[in-house]
């Protein structure tokens, strides 16, 4: 399973990424990630394993390394994540929860294209960076996020940190809600 968590406002969004993430810690237990975004210091990410020590413990020393009004966290039983793409769309970080049953299908048509994914030690693929590569295909962030849609079967709700704000998508089916508050 996993939880993600996002915030923007008009001060520094740090403690209240931290908190939210936390509080989805009984969501997974082996990887959580913080990524957060100013004009002055661009994107910022930390990843931890938390299989052996909570999240707080993990990411309470990184606080100060981070910046900015706008962040997401997430907690994961599975893959590392937040990962940060750059791309014609501009630079953005991405979170998924859910999951695509068609992964080997989707992975095979992107190799077909010429495109390259980096595999796990264990020679799995991480399905967040699928996710971000099937966005960039597109031509905005709205027509890259239809294009996942499109072409995962499965369940998959994806949380986007861009330069310019947050992008929440639930999955069509609507089995990973997304509070919006």
């Amino acid at each position: 399973m996993a939880g993600f968590f996002g915030s923007i406002g008009k001060t520094s969004c740090v403690a209240d990424v931290f908190y939210g993430t936390d509080y989805h810690s009984h969501l997974g237990t082996r990887r959580a990630g913080m990524a957060t975004y100013s004009e002055e210091n661009g994107f910022r990410r930390v990843i931890h394993s938390i299989q052996n020590s909570p999240f707080r413990s993990k990411f309470e020393d990184e606080l100060p390394g981070f910046s900015g009004n706008a962040g997401i966290g997430i907690i994961s039983d599975t893959d590392a994540q937040p990962l940060l793409f750059n791309s014609h769309l501009g630079r953005f970080a991405i979170s998924t929860v859910g999951k695509i049953l068609n992964l080997d299908e989707l992975v095979e048509h992107c190799l077909q294209e010429n495109m390259h994914l980096s595999e796990f030690s264990s020679g799995r693929i991480n399905p967040t960076e699928l996710v971000g590569l099937l966005i960039v295909k597109g031509k905005t962030f709205v027509d890259g996020i239809e294009n996942v849609y499109r072409l995962v079967k499965g369940s998959c709700s994806i949380l986007l940190l861009t330069e310019d704000g947050i992008i929440a998508a639930r999955d069509s089916w609507g089995r990973t809600p997304i509070f919006v508050g």
